[in-house]
């Protein structure tokens, strides 16, 4: 059952942190909403046993699970337990295109950078690596919806990509984001273009130094210096 593994995830942090640090996180962060006080790390640690002891075994209980943990959450390490249950290893058969759905309520209800940056790059990324067609229109779609965070991961979506990157798909939701355009001022998009620029330089210098020339006009002075950033 998911409300089992809800439960359990639930107690488990209800156990631990350090409230000192807590309040440390939670200034750090912006965050409406406290935590607990756990690093990375030991949340991680934590979390292992709990998923594998618990996890859902059928697509329906998964999602329902994720759903709970993420928006019923009281303290933000809920949320990053639900995207850990999302991207655990026994939900790997349910990591295709009918997963996003889930992925952009996440993002939208998430809304600041912790999350977002970690599901573009865990779970939306290998979606779109595996299913190209349906999922580049879904980042075409993504880029100039109007929404900040999809936005965003429509942009970073490929950072892990290296030599796989689609540079198509990468130049037009860049295009659909920079200066002039609906969200083309906020610092999180001028700060991604700068980003997924600067991950690919490192594989396609040449190519960069080009798009970053032709558009100089409508590129942000940000954008522009992160993705000249690494290159002489």
């Amino acid at each position: 059952m998911s409300t089992d593994i809800v439960a359990a995830v639930r107690a488990a942090l209800r156990s631990a942190g350090d409230p000192e640090r807590a309040i440390q996180q939670q200034r750090y962060m912006k965050s409406a909403m406290p935590y607990r006080g756990l690093t990375s790390r030991e949340l991680k640690l934590l979390l292992r046993p709990v998923l594998a002891a618990y996890a859902p075994a059928e697509r329906t209980e998964w999602e329902h699970a994720v759903r709970e943990l993420f928006d019923d959450a009281a303290f933000r390490e809920e949320r990053y337990a639900a995207a850990a249950l999302a991207q655990h290893r026994s939900a790997r058969a349910w990591q295709d295109p009918a997963a996003m759905g889930l992925y952009r309520h996440l993002v939208v209800t998430g809304a600041w950078w912790d999350h977002v940056d970690d599901l573009a790059t865990h779970s939306v990324a290998p979606i779109l690596l595996r299913h190209r067609d349906s999922e580049t229109e879904r980042m075409l779609d993504w880029a100039v919806a109007d929404d900040l965070w999809l936005r965003r991961v429509a942009i970073i979506c490929q950072l892990p990509f290296g030599d796989r990157t689609d540079i198509a798909l990468l130049g037009a939701v860049i295009d659909a984001n920079v200066e002039g355009t609906a969200y083309g001022r906020e610092f999180f998009v001028r700060k991604a273009i700068g980003w997924a620029l600067r991950q690919y330089a490192r594989i396609n210098p040449d190519w960069v130094r080009a798009f970053v020339a032709e558009r100089a006009d409508v590129l942000s002075g940000l954008s522009t210096r992160e993705a000249l950033k690494h290159l002489a």
